[in-house]
């Protein structure tokens, strides 16, 4: 029997616990884009089938996702700003925006402690992560 492999580092996403099913979808979407998009080696080799159709590369590294309150989005956030920890945020006004201009613009108009964040996706060390989600449930 082959070992788990352990990794050193964490990809996980926490997502505030009144969103919608479709809400929650997209947001973890966009979320992860941005750190498949700045840590290339966080992505595996493309997937091949028996016919030798080429599909898209994944991460090569298991996704947590866990949610939790509005005020315990503010609490992981600062977390991670304390720890130096690399996130996307995803944020209420962000739903009514169409295109990447207009959502970062919606975000630089906010000061950091009055963001409405709806989700928030980390990378960096394991033990790390972990420490700023600490009281956040896993997703179900």
């Amino acid at each position: 029997m082959t070992e788990p492999i352990k990794f050193d580092t964490k990809i996980a996403v926490l997502l505030r616990d009144d969103l919608a099913v479709w809400q929650r979808l997209n947001v973890t979407a966009f979320l992860v884009s941005g750190i498949a998009g700045t840590h290339p080696e966080v992505v595996g080799e493309p997937y091949v089938d028996a016919d030798e159709v080429r599909y898209l590369p994944m991460f090569r590294q298991p996704v947590m996702v866990f949610e939790g309150s509005k005020e315990f989005m503010a609490t992981a956030h600062e977390r991670a700003l304390g720890r130096g920890i690399e996130h996307s945020v995803f944020t209420q006004d962000l739903f009514a925006t169409g295109n990447d201009q207009d959502n970062r613009a919606a975000v630089r108009a906010v000061r950091t402690a009055e963001l409405d964040l709806v989700g928030i996706a980390f990378y960096g060390p394991r033990n790390a992560v972990d420490k700023t989600l600490k009281g956040a449930a896993k997703h179900h």
